[in-house]
């Protein structure tokens, strides 16, 4: 993991995107000092156990299955309250496998087995996620239900790259609400933006 040690002795810290403890397990020891599982530990319960033992930072998101066939089970009857009920089972599940509570930070899952309107849905309603007690990333960035929003006259939707003027905005909002942290493509837009709204929030 060459990349890693060079950003580590940079002075960034870096995280790691994966669902496989194999993966993980060099990239943490290279020097990565967060892991962000987007199976939330239901992939390979082994990643949890290799996160306690590394005792660093676990983004746990809401998972309903891999990308094949995820959008198969986007079907809720109210998606934000069985969304945070089941990352609630999830946290539990990381906290067994000794995954320190403090370590832990939650991830709706915006495109993971939701539709467009259930990302809606769980943005308007992002402060009932505060039950949770846990930190909030929130990953909107060039999603799929921007592009359908911003949609050409004909109906098709913005492509991937010209989302990002719909992501900035998004972190400004964000930024009001404090929500622990953002995942995005367009870094120096998104730190003017937070940086805009943490001067409108400041005495």
């Amino acid at each position: 993991m060459p990349v890693i040690r060079e950003l580590v002795a940079a002075g960034a810290c870096v995280s790691i995107d994966t669902m496989r403890a194999a993966i993980a397990e060099p990239a943490i020891a290279a020097g990565a000092r967060l892991v962000n599982d987007v199976s939330g530990g239901k992939a390979e319960p082994g990643l949890l156990r290799l996160v306690a033992e590394a005792a660093i930072p676990y983004v746990c998101m809401h998972w309903r299955g891999h990308s094949d066939d995820m959008q198969s089970r986007a079907s809720y009857d109210d998606v934000v309250a069985e969304v945070i009920a089941e990352l609630r089972i999830q946290l539990d599940e990381a906290e067994r496998a000794g995954v320190a509570g403090n370590k832990l930070i939650v991830d709706p899952g915006f495109g993971f087995a939701k539709t467009g309107e259930h990302n809606w849905q769980l943005l308007q309603r992002l402060e009932e996620f505060e039950i949770l007690g846990r930190p909030l990333l929130v990953g909107v960035s060039r999603k799929t239900f921007l592009g359908r929003l911003l949609a050409a006259a004909d109906g098709s939707p913005r492509p991937a790259k010209q989302r990002d003027d719909a992501t900035t905005a998004l972190t400004a909002v964000l930024a009001m609400q404090e929500v622990w942290g953002v995942r995005v493509h367009s870094v120096r837009a998104s730190r003017d933006a937070i940086a805009v709204a943490q001067r409108l929030q400041s005495d």
